[in-house]
């Protein structure tokens, strides 16, 4: 989930084909199958290169709702999806299968996310890898169809920002993913996760929304992450998220001129990062950006009163103190699997997860 800002130009002008249709179906995402996806959901990153279960991970921490990251083919020029690009865990029932059918027995579902940093970097996200857009259709319908899902999330960053060509595929095999959702009596929302500056979503993240508009792609929430400022300036993080998100609201209404202001506001999502986010990690000398225990609480409650679309966090498995196992200790920058801060186990799950109940 760490981040890269590269600038592309933006589209001078902001259609709006797509501004009646942006929110179909937005009180719930299920036409039936699977199920129904609250209007506002927490649904944290859950990291599936790990070996963890996420049935077991949704219990422990008391998340009804994970993101399962990520999705992405094996070599770069590949059209298969892959859990993180690994033959051993393909898009089957027998991965990832019992976990969901444990998730929805107790209220809760899954949301499926392509890309990340890692493949966003090495050209094996999909729509980066893949140079046929029906091929890139039909991975989206095997991962909708083989889980039953109503919700993809498409994490976008790195070099993905700026690959025209990638962008421009992605969004012309969302709308055919789409189109044959509603053949088939299915609803499939696209959630798009995308880096932010602290002062709003730069050109490169715009051009793709605007490229969505122009290729009759719906989509549902744009989901800022509000971390990896990488800029060496201090960070109030609740903060910076609510100016991050009233940006992106700005743009929205531009994008979509013929939409509410609740409606916007419900196409928001924000992901935060648990405890020290990457920065710092690489060597950087600025000051540390900490999401502590104090913004999770002042952003849940700013969340709900404006009463966007998605809150979320990277993630489960750093919803803890410390991993020495793991060299994840308290005050070091990037740790994978702890937060770095003082808390308790599942601490910012607790706290979060009163956001659209």
């Amino acid at each position: 989930m760490s981040r890269s800002r590269l600038l592309a130009n933006v589209a001078a002008t902001a259609g709006a084909a797509l501004a009646s249709g942006a929110l179909a179906g937005s009180a719930y995402a299920s036409d039936g199958q699977g199920t129904k996806l609250p209007s506002h959901v927490f649904a944290p990153y859950f990291q599936a290169y790990n070996p963890d279960s996420p049935a077991d991970a949704a219990k422990a921490s008391g998340a009804k709702y994970l993101t399962l990251a990520f999705l992405q083919t094996a070599t770069t020029g590949s059209c298969d999806i892959l859990w993180n690009g690994d033959p051993t865990t393909p898009v089957a029932q027998s991965h990832y299968g019992a976990d969901i059918a444990k998730i929805r027995a107790r209220g809760g579902d899954v949301v499926p996310s392509f890309g990340g940093f890692s493949a966003d970097d090495t050209a094996t996200e999909i729509a980066d890898s893949c140079a046929d857009v029906h091929k890139i259709a039909l991975a989206y319908e095997k991962v909708v169809t083989t889980y039953d899902v109503t919700r993809l999330d498409m994490d976008v960053e790195d070099h993905s920002l700026d690959n025209l060509a990638g962008i421009d595929r992605r969004n012309k095999a969302i709308a055919e993913l789409q189109h044959w959702a509603e053949q088939h009596n299915r609803t499939v929302q696209v959630v798009y996760t995308v880096p932010t500056a602290s002062t709003g979503i730069e050109d490169n993240v715009k051009h793709i929304l605007q490229n969505a508009v122009e290729n009759s792609a719906r989509i549902r929430i744009v989901n800022i992450m509000t971390f990896d400022y990488y800029d060496d300036q201090a960070h109030e993080m609740a903060t910076d998220t609510k100016a991050a998100a009233r940006d992106l609201v700005r743009f929205l209404r531009t994008l979509y001129p013929t939409l509410s202001g609740p409606q916007v506001w419900g196409m928001v999502g924000v992901t935060e990062m648990l405890g020290y986010d990457d920065y710092g990690s690489g060597g950087e000398t600025g000051p540390s950006e900490i999401f502590t225990l104090g913004d999770a609480r002042n952003v849940t409650q700013w969340a709900t009163v404006h009463k966007i679309g998605e809150l979320s966090f990277w993630a489960v498995g750093r919803d803890k103190a410390t991993d020495p196992a793991n060299g994840c200790l308290l005050g070091v920058p990037g740790g994978d699997s702890c937060s770095s801060i003082p808390q308790a186990p599942w601490q910012f799950d607790h706290i979060m997860s009163s956001f659209g109940r």
